[in-house]
Protein backbone atom coordinates (compact mmCIF):
# COMPACT_ATOMS: atom_id res chain seq x y z
CA UNK A 1 0.00 0.00 0.00
CA UNK A 2 1.69 3.47 -1.09
CA UNK A 3 2.19 6.26 1.63
CA UNK A 4 1.19 9.58 1.18
CA UNK A 5 4.72 10.63 0.33
CA UNK A 6 4.58 8.15 -2.55
CA UNK A 7 1.61 9.29 -3.59
CA UNK A 8 2.00 12.92 -3.50
CA UNK A 9 5.61 12.93 -4.56
CA UNK A 10 4.35 10.31 -7.45
CA UNK A 11 1.41 12.62 -8.57
CA UNK A 12 3.34 16.07 -8.38
CA UNK A 13 0.86 17.21 -5.21
CA UNK A 14 1.82 19.07 -2.34
CA UNK A 15 1.62 17.20 1.21
CA UNK A 16 0.06 18.83 4.09
CA UNK A 17 -0.18 15.78 7.28
CA UNK A 18 1.47 12.74 7.96
CA UNK A 19 3.75 11.29 5.39
CA UNK A 20 3.89 7.38 6.07
CA UNK A 21 0.23 7.27 6.07
CA UNK A 22 -0.46 4.65 3.81
CA UNK A 23 -4.11 4.38 1.46
CA UNK A 24 -5.90 1.60 -0.18
CA UNK A 25 -7.67 3.22 -2.32
CA UNK A 26 -10.40 5.78 -3.37
CA UNK A 27 -13.79 6.48 -2.37
CA UNK A 28 -17.08 9.14 -2.75
CA UNK A 29 -16.97 12.03 0.04
CA UNK A 30 -20.11 10.27 1.74
CA UNK A 31 -18.57 6.43 1.78
CA UNK A 32 -14.63 6.84 2.05
CA UNK A 33 -12.87 5.79 5.33
CA UNK A 34 -10.41 6.42 7.32
CA UNK A 35 -7.60 4.58 4.74
CA UNK A 36 -9.49 5.88 1.29
CA UNK A 37 -8.91 8.90 -0.07
CA UNK A 38 -11.85 11.31 -1.81
CA UNK A 39 -11.45 14.41 -3.93
CA UNK A 40 -13.09 17.94 -3.74
CA UNK A 41 -13.08 19.92 -6.98
CA UNK A 42 -16.10 21.75 -6.78
CA UNK A 43 -16.66 24.78 -3.85
CA UNK A 44 -20.14 23.57 -3.96
CA UNK A 45 -19.38 20.23 -2.04
CA UNK A 46 -17.37 21.98 0.71
CA UNK A 47 -19.46 20.85 3.50
CA UNK A 48 -19.58 17.68 2.46
CA UNK A 49 -16.03 17.28 2.72
CA UNK A 50 -15.94 18.89 6.01
CA UNK A 51 -18.54 16.07 7.36
CA UNK A 52 -16.66 13.34 5.10
CA UNK A 53 -14.72 10.54 7.27
CA UNK A 54 -12.04 10.41 4.33
CA UNK A 55 -8.25 9.92 5.64
CA UNK A 56 -6.54 11.92 2.70
CA UNK A 57 -8.62 14.58 0.30
CA UNK A 58 -7.32 15.89 -3.00
CA UNK A 59 -8.11 19.79 -3.23
CA UNK A 60 -7.28 23.11 -4.30
CA UNK A 61 -5.29 25.77 -2.10
CA UNK A 62 -8.59 27.78 -1.73
CA UNK A 63 -10.32 24.77 -1.04
CA UNK A 64 -7.71 23.74 1.72
CA UNK A 65 -7.94 27.18 3.45
CA UNK A 66 -11.48 26.96 3.62
CA UNK A 67 -11.56 23.67 4.99
CA UNK A 68 -8.30 24.44 7.14
CA UNK A 69 -10.37 27.80 8.72
CA UNK A 70 -13.32 25.70 10.19
CA UNK A 71 -11.55 23.41 12.90
CA UNK A 72 -14.51 20.83 12.84
CA UNK A 73 -13.39 19.85 9.59
CA UNK A 74 -10.18 18.82 10.20
CA UNK A 75 -9.94 15.32 11.48
CA UNK A 76 -6.47 15.22 13.09
CA UNK A 77 -5.26 12.45 10.90
CA UNK A 78 -6.29 13.47 7.56
CA UNK A 79 -3.95 14.22 5.26
CA UNK A 80 -4.29 16.74 1.97
CA UNK A 81 -3.06 16.43 -1.65
CA UNK A 82 -3.03 19.84 -2.84
CA UNK A 83 -3.07 20.25 -6.62
CA UNK A 84 -3.77 22.64 -9.18
CA UNK A 85 -5.89 20.64 -10.92
CA UNK A 86 -7.84 18.08 -8.03
CA UNK A 87 -9.96 16.81 -10.78
CA UNK A 88 -7.19 15.26 -12.55
CA UNK A 89 -4.93 14.44 -9.43
CA UNK A 90 -7.95 12.21 -8.82
CA UNK A 91 -8.21 10.25 -12.36
CA UNK A 92 -4.63 9.73 -12.19
CA UNK A 93 -4.22 8.63 -8.71
CA UNK A 94 -7.68 6.52 -9.45
CA UNK A 95 -5.59 4.80 -12.21
CA UNK A 96 -3.22 3.68 -10.22
CA UNK A 97 -4.92 2.38 -7.95
CA UNK A 98 -7.21 0.70 -10.04
CA UNK A 99 -4.10 -0.76 -11.99
CA UNK A 100 -3.22 -2.63 -9.09
CA UNK A 101 -6.72 -4.61 -8.47
CA UNK A 102 -7.76 -4.51 -12.34
CA UNK A 103 -8.00 -7.85 -14.45
CA UNK A 104 -4.83 -9.26 -15.66
CA UNK A 105 -4.98 -11.71 -18.87
CA UNK A 106 -2.63 -13.71 -18.91
CA UNK A 107 -1.36 -14.21 -22.92
CA UNK A 108 -2.47 -16.93 -25.13
CA UNK A 109 -4.81 -17.76 -27.64
CA UNK A 110 -8.04 -19.73 -26.38
CA UNK A 111 -8.36 -23.27 -28.53
CA UNK A 112 -11.81 -22.27 -29.51
CA UNK A 113 -10.44 -18.97 -31.41
CA UNK A 114 -10.48 -18.85 -35.47
CA UNK A 115 -7.05 -17.55 -36.71
CA UNK A 116 -5.89 -17.30 -40.18
CA UNK A 117 -2.53 -18.40 -41.17
CA UNK A 118 -1.32 -15.32 -42.41
CA UNK A 119 -2.22 -12.81 -39.31
CA UNK A 120 0.45 -12.08 -37.34
CA UNK A 121 -0.14 -12.59 -33.34
CA UNK A 122 2.46 -12.17 -31.36
CA UNK A 123 3.24 -14.40 -28.28
CA UNK A 124 2.13 -12.20 -25.91
CA UNK A 125 -1.43 -11.14 -27.04
CA UNK A 126 -4.71 -12.92 -25.79
CA UNK A 127 -7.20 -13.92 -27.77
CA UNK A 128 -10.17 -14.84 -26.05
CA UNK A 129 -12.61 -17.87 -26.57
CA UNK A 130 -14.26 -17.62 -30.03
CA UNK A 131 -12.60 -14.89 -31.74
CA UNK A 132 -12.20 -14.74 -35.32
CA UNK A 133 -8.80 -13.07 -37.01
CA UNK A 134 -8.95 -12.70 -40.60
CA UNK A 135 -5.85 -13.21 -43.20
CA UNK A 136 -3.62 -10.63 -42.96
CA UNK A 137 -4.50 -9.17 -39.74
CA UNK A 138 -1.26 -7.62 -37.47
CA UNK A 139 -1.55 -7.34 -33.81
CA UNK A 140 0.97 -5.47 -31.68
CA UNK A 141 2.41 -6.49 -28.32
CA UNK A 142 0.10 -7.49 -25.36
CA UNK A 143 -3.18 -6.39 -27.68
CA UNK A 144 -5.70 -8.02 -25.44
CA UNK A 145 -9.41 -9.47 -27.69
CA UNK A 146 -11.64 -11.03 -25.65
CA UNK A 147 -14.11 -13.35 -26.72
CA UNK A 148 -16.63 -13.48 -29.59
CA UNK A 149 -14.66 -10.70 -31.69
CA UNK A 150 -14.23 -10.59 -35.17
CA UNK A 151 -11.31 -9.00 -36.82
CA UNK A 152 -10.83 -8.59 -40.51
CA UNK A 153 -8.71 -9.01 -42.93
CA UNK A 154 -5.74 -6.77 -43.05
CA UNK A 155 -6.88 -5.22 -39.65
CA UNK A 156 -4.02 -3.43 -37.85
CA UNK A 157 -4.17 -3.24 -34.09
CA UNK A 158 -1.26 -1.57 -32.38
CA UNK A 159 0.37 -2.85 -28.90
CA UNK A 160 -1.09 -2.66 -25.63
CA UNK A 161 -5.11 -2.03 -27.14
CA UNK A 162 -8.20 -3.76 -25.55
CA UNK A 163 -10.99 -5.03 -27.20
CA UNK A 164 -13.96 -6.03 -24.64
CA UNK A 165 -16.09 -8.73 -25.99
CA UNK A 166 -18.38 -8.75 -29.01
CA UNK A 167 -16.56 -6.10 -30.85
CA UNK A 168 -17.05 -6.11 -35.08
CA UNK A 169 -13.59 -4.91 -35.94
CA UNK A 170 -14.45 -5.03 -40.48
CA UNK A 171 -11.31 -5.18 -42.89
CA UNK A 172 -8.52 -2.71 -43.54
CA UNK A 173 -9.15 -1.09 -40.02
CA UNK A 174 -5.76 0.74 -38.26
CA UNK A 175 -5.90 0.81 -34.61
CA UNK A 176 -3.48 2.98 -32.64
CA UNK A 177 -1.76 1.75 -29.13
CA UNK A 178 -3.55 1.67 -25.96
CA UNK A 179 -7.02 1.98 -27.03
CA UNK A 180 -10.08 0.54 -25.18
CA UNK A 181 -12.90 -0.72 -27.53
CA UNK A 182 -15.84 -1.81 -25.22
CA UNK A 183 -18.66 -4.15 -25.85
CA UNK A 184 -20.93 -4.29 -28.76
CA UNK A 185 -18.98 -1.43 -30.98
CA UNK A 186 -18.30 -2.00 -34.13
CA UNK A 187 -16.07 -0.03 -36.52
CA UNK A 188 -15.51 -0.16 -40.32
CA UNK A 189 -19.49 -0.68 -41.41
CA UNK A 190 -20.14 0.79 -44.94
CA UNK A 191 -21.16 4.53 -45.06
CA UNK A 192 -24.83 5.14 -45.59
CA UNK A 193 -24.04 6.04 -49.22
CA UNK A 194 -26.74 5.63 -51.98
CA UNK A 195 -27.53 7.71 -55.45
CA UNK A 196 -31.26 8.25 -56.14
CA UNK A 197 -32.13 7.02 -60.00
CA UNK A 198 -35.65 7.47 -60.10
CA UNK A 199 -38.21 8.64 -62.63
CA UNK A 200 -41.74 8.42 -63.44
CA UNK A 201 -42.00 4.70 -63.82
CA UNK A 202 -39.58 3.43 -60.90
CA UNK A 203 -36.18 3.53 -59.65
CA UNK A 204 -34.18 2.61 -56.78
CA UNK A 205 -31.39 3.68 -54.86
CA UNK A 206 -27.89 2.82 -56.05
CA UNK A 207 -25.21 1.83 -53.64
CA UNK A 208 -22.34 3.39 -53.61
CA UNK A 209 -19.53 1.07 -52.52
CA UNK A 210 -17.57 2.15 -49.16
CA UNK A 211 -13.47 1.33 -50.28
CA UNK A 212 -12.56 3.73 -47.75
CA UNK A 213 -10.99 2.69 -44.04
CA UNK A 214 -11.41 3.89 -40.08
CA UNK A 215 -7.93 5.06 -39.07
CA UNK A 216 -8.04 5.52 -35.17
CA UNK A 217 -5.33 7.30 -33.06
CA UNK A 218 -3.67 6.00 -29.77
CA UNK A 219 -5.05 6.83 -26.59
CA UNK A 220 -8.67 6.59 -27.62
CA UNK A 221 -11.57 4.92 -25.68
CA UNK A 222 -14.82 3.94 -27.94
CA UNK A 223 -17.72 3.30 -25.74
CA UNK A 224 -20.48 0.55 -26.04
CA UNK A 225 -22.39 -0.22 -29.32
CA UNK A 226 -20.84 2.89 -30.86
CA UNK A 227 -20.42 2.68 -34.65
CA UNK A 228 -17.89 4.43 -36.92
CA UNK A 229 -18.53 4.19 -40.67
CA UNK A 230 -15.67 3.35 -42.64
CA UNK A 231 -15.20 5.87 -45.38
CA UNK A 232 -16.74 6.02 -49.02
CA UNK A 233 -13.25 6.67 -50.91
CA UNK A 234 -11.05 8.36 -48.30
CA UNK A 235 -10.88 7.21 -44.68
CA UNK A 236 -12.44 8.05 -41.42
CA UNK A 237 -10.37 9.57 -39.17
CA UNK A 238 -10.25 9.66 -35.16
CA UNK A 239 -7.39 11.76 -33.27
CA UNK A 240 -5.62 10.52 -30.86
CA UNK A 241 -6.71 11.17 -26.98
CA UNK A 242 -10.25 11.51 -27.95
CA UNK A 243 -12.71 9.49 -25.93
CA UNK A 244 -16.11 8.38 -27.71
CA UNK A 245 -18.84 7.53 -25.00
CA UNK A 246 -21.53 4.91 -25.63
CA UNK A 247 -24.46 4.39 -28.37
CA UNK A 248 -22.78 7.32 -30.93
CA UNK A 249 -22.94 7.16 -34.62
CA UNK A 250 -19.51 8.32 -36.47
CA UNK A 251 -20.77 8.29 -40.26
CA UNK A 252 -18.27 7.76 -43.67
CA UNK A 253 -15.51 10.28 -44.32
CA UNK A 254 -15.47 12.09 -40.77
CA UNK A 255 -12.71 13.93 -39.30
CA UNK A 256 -12.94 13.91 -35.49
CA UNK A 257 -9.33 16.03 -34.17
CA UNK A 258 -7.57 14.90 -30.93
CA UNK A 259 -8.66 14.81 -27.70
CA UNK A 260 -12.13 15.15 -28.13
CA UNK A 261 -14.76 14.14 -25.78
CA UNK A 262 -17.72 12.72 -27.52
CA UNK A 263 -21.06 11.50 -25.24
CA UNK A 264 -23.77 9.38 -25.78
CA UNK A 265 -25.85 9.09 -27.96
CA UNK A 266 -24.70 12.09 -29.97
CA UNK A 267 -24.41 11.89 -33.78
CA UNK A 268 -22.37 13.19 -36.53
CA UNK A 269 -22.92 13.17 -40.65
CA UNK A 270 -20.52 12.06 -43.38
CA UNK A 271 -17.79 14.44 -44.30
CA UNK A 272 -18.23 16.72 -41.20
CA UNK A 273 -14.61 17.58 -39.90
CA UNK A 274 -14.61 18.24 -35.75
CA UNK A 275 -11.17 20.29 -34.99
CA UNK A 276 -9.43 19.32 -31.81
CA UNK A 277 -9.93 19.29 -28.34
CA UNK A 278 -13.79 19.75 -28.55
CA UNK A 279 -16.64 18.92 -26.36
CA UNK A 280 -20.09 17.53 -27.54
CA UNK A 281 -22.59 16.75 -25.20
CA UNK A 282 -24.99 14.11 -25.43
CA UNK A 283 -27.80 13.63 -28.23
CA UNK A 284 -25.98 16.32 -29.73
CA UNK A 285 -26.00 15.86 -33.74
CA UNK A 286 -24.22 17.43 -36.79
CA UNK A 287 -25.37 17.67 -40.52
CA UNK A 288 -22.76 16.69 -42.99
CA UNK A 289 -19.96 18.32 -44.97
CA UNK A 290 -19.42 21.02 -41.94
CA UNK A 291 -16.27 22.66 -40.21
CA UNK A 292 -16.07 22.68 -36.56
CA UNK A 293 -13.38 24.80 -35.25
CA UNK A 294 -10.67 23.33 -32.19
CA UNK A 295 -11.95 24.05 -29.09
CA UNK A 296 -15.82 24.17 -29.61
CA UNK A 297 -18.27 23.22 -26.99
CA UNK A 298 -21.64 21.81 -28.04
CA UNK A 299 -24.30 21.38 -25.14
CA UNK A 300 -26.32 18.00 -25.39
CA UNK A 301 -29.50 17.67 -27.86
CA UNK A 302 -28.00 20.72 -29.61
CA UNK A 303 -28.14 20.31 -33.66
CA UNK A 304 -25.49 21.85 -35.63
CA UNK A 305 -26.42 23.00 -39.19
CA UNK A 306 -23.95 25.21 -40.09
CA UNK A 307 -19.99 25.34 -39.90
CA UNK A 308 -18.42 26.85 -37.09
CA UNK A 309 -15.30 28.73 -37.74
CA UNK A 310 -13.94 30.63 -34.89
CA UNK A 311 -12.42 28.52 -31.81
CA UNK A 312 -13.46 28.42 -28.50
CA UNK A 313 -16.61 28.76 -28.63
CA UNK A 314 -19.96 27.20 -26.92
CA UNK A 315 -23.26 26.64 -28.30
CA UNK A 316 -26.42 25.58 -27.59
CA UNK A 317 -29.87 24.92 -28.98
CA UNK A 318 -32.30 23.29 -26.70
CA UNK A 319 -35.50 24.91 -24.92
CA UNK A 320 -34.92 23.82 -20.93
CA UNK A 321 -37.67 21.44 -20.01
CA UNK A 322 -41.88 23.16 -18.63
CA UNK A 323 -44.72 21.87 -18.14
CA UNK A 324 -46.37 20.33 -21.03
CA UNK A 325 -49.38 22.92 -21.32
CA UNK A 326 -47.13 25.68 -20.89
CA UNK A 327 -44.67 24.11 -24.02
CA UNK A 328 -48.27 23.46 -26.19
CA UNK A 329 -48.64 27.44 -25.87
CA UNK A 330 -45.07 28.03 -26.79
CA UNK A 331 -45.72 25.42 -29.88
CA UNK A 332 -48.48 27.63 -30.87
CA UNK A 333 -46.78 30.76 -30.96
CA UNK A 334 -44.05 29.41 -32.59
CA UNK A 335 -46.84 28.03 -35.53
CA UNK A 336 -48.27 31.33 -35.85
CA UNK A 337 -44.70 33.11 -36.35
CA UNK A 338 -44.98 33.78 -39.99
CA UNK A 339 -48.34 35.35 -40.08
CA UNK A 340 -47.25 37.54 -36.76
CA UNK A 341 -44.01 38.56 -39.11
CA UNK A 342 -46.19 39.15 -42.15
CA UNK A 343 -48.81 41.68 -40.13
CA UNK A 344 -45.72 43.61 -38.35
CA UNK A 345 -44.56 44.11 -42.41
CA UNK A 346 -47.93 45.70 -43.05
CA UNK A 347 -48.07 47.47 -40.06
CA UNK A 348 -44.79 49.15 -41.06
CA UNK A 349 -45.46 49.71 -44.81
CA UNK A 350 -48.60 51.61 -43.35
CA UNK A 351 -46.71 53.04 -41.23
CA UNK A 352 -44.11 54.59 -43.85
CA UNK A 353 -46.94 55.61 -46.23
CA UNK A 354 -48.67 57.93 -43.76
CA UNK A 355 -45.40 59.34 -43.01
Amino acid sequence: MPTAIELAEQFQASLVGEASQVFIGLAPLELAQAKQISFLSNPLYRQQASDSLAGALILSKADLDFLQANPSANPSKRVYFVSKNPYVTFARMAQYFAKSSSLKYMSGIHPSAAIDATAIVPASCHIGPFVQIGAGVKLGERVVILGNTSLGMNTVIASDTLVYPSVSIYHDIQIGERCIIHSGAVIGADGFGFAPDFSSAGGEWVKIPQTGRVVIGNDVEIGASTTIDRGAMSDTMIGSGTKIDNQVQIAHNVTVGDCCVIAGCAAISGSTKIGNFCIIGGAANFAGHLTIADRTTISGNTSIIRSITQPGKHFTGVYPSMPHSAWEKNAAILRGLDKIRQRLRLLDKNKTTES
